[in-house]
């Protein structure tokens, strides 16, 4: 293990938010912590704001009163960069400016001893970059913690195109000592977690502007059938519009324009318009109290019900006719409801095929051949609570009760959205996991770290290659090549290493 010794002093440059996070986080692993910022008095300012913090850890009985005397005694405000010359880590917590972050490290580089590990906490300028002007720029790593650091338990350790291999074992494994949660990644353009997030806000923003549903129905799907613990139009608003535009934009400018990360439209507007969200108090929702259900351009407040279909009369029996793939639970659950179930030939895409011969199928990327039904991807259909559902054209309104109400017999809430391809679930759960997969394929990060970082950074239920090898490849594959070839912008192309797996798993299923 080549942890820091806890007996080590640690340096934060930079006393923000996350300054005095990563202060705290350091403290409470037992090290001596300095607070140093460019702006006379503000590091006395922060360490007086951390002392609160821990005076609050004490009094809720989260840390002891030994731990809490000792940690105020370890805890220094440093008024001049001189004082940072003992330290064994100086991690950068400035503004995100590549110029700023270079000229600091100069300094820093200038005072501290040569074996001084170096860490910046960026989250989206090239490690490389910050450290390009360094005398020594194998010792500048990476450490990027999520906000709010004590809390949150993932830091991506980020290695530089120079960065040495004993630099990123040593932030690694004082990130680990400091009981967070690292992860290995290369010097990619939003790491791992802004690099495979992006289809989770740029999907739901799809859906949105193509009228499929409303924001609330769209959150409401993807927590209540993709199982994701905050659905993407609250989480934007969480987050600041400001702020998640962007990182989408450095992203999509980093990888030079690339499809695949290309920004919203809807989104620019709204951050044109000032709606920034929570801190605003309006953005997709409204926060204002006393807020009536429809705000301002006919955006929905945060007690905006989604769409949910009213009570129906499930069908006396279904029929299932070839494959349902990952929708092959199902036909267990409609049993279980007493609803009569008929194995039909097979003939085609796997179907239910509801009574007066209308197929309902899962969505794989294609519009529904009239006159159909779709429905969404669920993570599990025994404990998901709603499902969306898509009629084609020509599709009878007595097909669409029916549909309804065999969900409804499952235990569902029920959304009737447009028929979009792919729905909401499902291309944005293949979107995640072609991003992993290819992200995995091109070095960035090992299968492992990408599902640790996917889980523990932004609370997926499961990390999208999991998520992947649980549906199959060849499903998501196919998924997107139908995507693809109903908007051909290269946006859905399949990754050459997703083909690959898909192909070699047919291989396995034939042989």
């Amino acid at each position: 293990m080549t942890a820091l010794d806890s007996n080590s002093t640690v340096a934060v440059v930079g006393v923000g938010t996350m300054g005095q996070g990563i202060a705290q986080v350091a403290l409470l692993a037992g090290h001596r912590v300095l607070l140093h910022d460019g702006v006379p008095g503000r590091a006395q300012v922060a360490a007086d704001a951390v002392a609160g913090r821990l005076d609050r850890l004490a009094a809720k009985g989260r840390i002891t009163a030994g731990e809490h005397q000792d940690a105020l005694a370890r805890l220094v405000p440093a008024e001049s960069l001189a004082d940072l010359a003992g330290a064994a880590l100086v991690v950068e917590a400035i503004v995100e400016e590549a110029a700023a972050k270079q000229a600091l490290f100069a300094e820093i580089e200038a005072v501290v001893g040569d074996d001084c590990l170096l860490a910046t906490n960026t989250s989206s300028l090239p490690v490389t970059a910050v450290a390009g002007g360094l005398r020594l720029p194998g010792r500048l790593v990476g450490l990027h913690f999520f906000n709010p650091a004590p809390l949150l338990p993932l830091v991506e350790v980020v290695a530089g195109a120079a960065t040495g291999a004993a630099a990123v074992a040593t932030a690694y494994d004082t990130a680990a000592a400091w009981g967070k949660t690292p992860v290995r990644c290369t010097d990619t353009p939003g790491f791992v977690v802004n690099r495979i997030a992006r289809p989770f806000y740029a999907e739901a923003l799809r859906v949105y502007e193509e009228r499929a549903a409303d924001p609330a129905t769209i959150d409401a799907v993807l927590r209540e059938c993709g199982g994701f613990a905050m659905g993407p139009f609250a989480l934007m608003d969480l987050i600041g519009q400001d702020v998640n535009e962007a990182v989408t934009r450095s992203v999509w400018e980093a990888f030079f324009h690339d499809p695949k990360f290309t920004p919203s439209l809807a989104q620019r507007r709204l951050v044109e318009s000032g709606r920034l969200g929570r801190k605003t108090g309006r953005g997709w929702f409204t926060y204002t109290e006393g807020a009536g259900t429809r705000g301002a351009a006919g955006v929905p407040d945060p007690g905006s019900e989604p769409h949910t279909a009213g009570p129906a009369v499930p069908p006396a029996y279904i029929g299932v006719r070839g494959s349902l793939g990952p929708a092959r639970s199902l036909a267990g659950l409609a049993a279980e409801a007493g609803i009569e179930v008929r194995v039909e030939p097979a003939a085609g895409p796997g179907a239910i095929v509801l009574p007066g011969g209308t197929p309902l199928r899962l969505a794989d990327g294609h519009p529904m051949p009239a006159p159909g039904i779709r429905f969404d991807l669920a993570l599990d259909y025994r404990t998901a609570t709603r499902v969306a559902v898509a009629p084609g054209d020509g599709v009878h309104a007595a097909a669409v009760e029916q549909a309804v109400g065999l969900f409804q017999a499952l235990g569902k809430k029920v959304s009737v959205i447009g028929d979009v391809p792919g729905l909401i679930v499902a291309r944005t759960v293949a979107m995640l996991a072609d991003l992993a997969t290819d992200a995995v394929a091109r070095q960035v990060a090992s299968a492992q770290d990408i599902d640790t970082a996917m889980r523990r950074g932004v609370n997926y239920p499961l990390g999208p290659l999991e998520w992947c090898e649980l549906i199959s490849a060849t499903y998501v594959r196919d998924l997107l090549d139908a995507l693809h070839r109903d908007s051909p912008t290269g946006r859905y192309a399949p990754c050459r290493e997703l083909r690959r797996r898909a192909a070699a798993r047919e291989g396995v299923i034939s042989s």
